[in-house]
């Protein structure tokens, strides 16, 4: 593609890259990624997608902006208080880069919409706050052949994978590492055991770079690994994780099939 004037000047940084260069930023430009949630994950990883030049980016969120928020959700301000969360991502978004086009979803995403949802788009990134979420994206993406990277925060703790399990042997999903849902109270929500700010901006923002390695095609994915990060002891740790074959989505023999299942899985 012609770049123009601004556009050169703007992703100048890229474009010398060789793995990116031009060809690889026009591809950025042409890609379509959707974002589930613009919370505190959400935040950094719109911003950075952005910034990268995403042509088109979508965002599904249901809830409103609070000040209680602000605390680690970059994308939003003060006097956005009280809007919903993708109109404010809109205006952020809007700001940074002309270039994107910003898709909003005011809505919460069901086994009822996810798979038209996530057909209009390339790749998905999931910045849920919550386990049901987590686990209706991993299997959405699945049966939409989907490339999936998925985040997660609480307290002083972070984690990163990415999921391609539809590509066969070697390649896990959500389902191999975490098979069903914990019990109820187990694992504290962020509301109710707390979180570091600054955290949700160090794995958005890894997040945001792994959906942007998947759209070049560069480096090694993240498929078949999890990352999991512990910032009071400052260290990463990466670990190896195999398909499992008694996995009921993408097992020998799944007992899920369709996602029509998914709430009795």
């Amino acid at each position: 593609m012609d770049f123009t004037d601004a556009q050169i000047e703007r992703y100048a940084r890229h474009i010398v890259l060789a793995e990116v260069g031009g060809t690889g930023q026009a591809k950025l430009l042409g890609a379509k990624v959707l974002v589930i949630g613009a919370g505190g994950l959400g935040s950094p990883l719109l911003m950075y997608l952005a910034a990268a030049g995403i042509g088109t980016i979508g965002v599904v969120d249901f809830d409103t902006v609070s000040l209680s928020n602000l605390q680690r959700q970059i994308a939003h301000t003060t006097d956005r208080v009280g809007r919903p969360k993708t109109e404010s991502a809109q205006a952020a978004v809007g700001a940074l880069n002309p270039d994107v086009r910003l898709v909003a979803h005011p809505i919460k995403i069901t086994a009822a919409n996810a798979l038209a949802l996530i057909a209009d788009y390339d790749i998905v990134a999931d910045g849920s706050d919550n386990f049901p979420t987590r686990f209706l994206v991993n299997d959405a993406c699945y049966f939409a052949k989907r490339p999936l990277v998925s985040a997660a925060i609480v307290r002083f703790d972070g984690q990163l994978a990415t999921y391609k399990a539809y590509l066969g042997a070697g390649h896990p999903c959500y389902r191999c590492i975490f098979r069903e849902l914990p019990p109820p109270g187990l694992i504290p929500s962020c509301s109710e055991g707390g979180v570091l700010g600054a955290l949700a901006g160090a794995i958005g923002s890894l997040q945001a770079t792994e959906v942007v390695k998947e759209i070049l095609g560069i480096g090694d994915s993240l498929s078949g690994a999890l990352i999991v990060y512990d910032a009071l002891s400052a260290t990463f740790r990466k670990i190896k994780v195999p398909r499992d074959p008694g996995c009921p989505l993408c097992g020998t023999a799944p007992t899920i099939r369709d996602l029509a299942l998914h709430a009795h899985a």
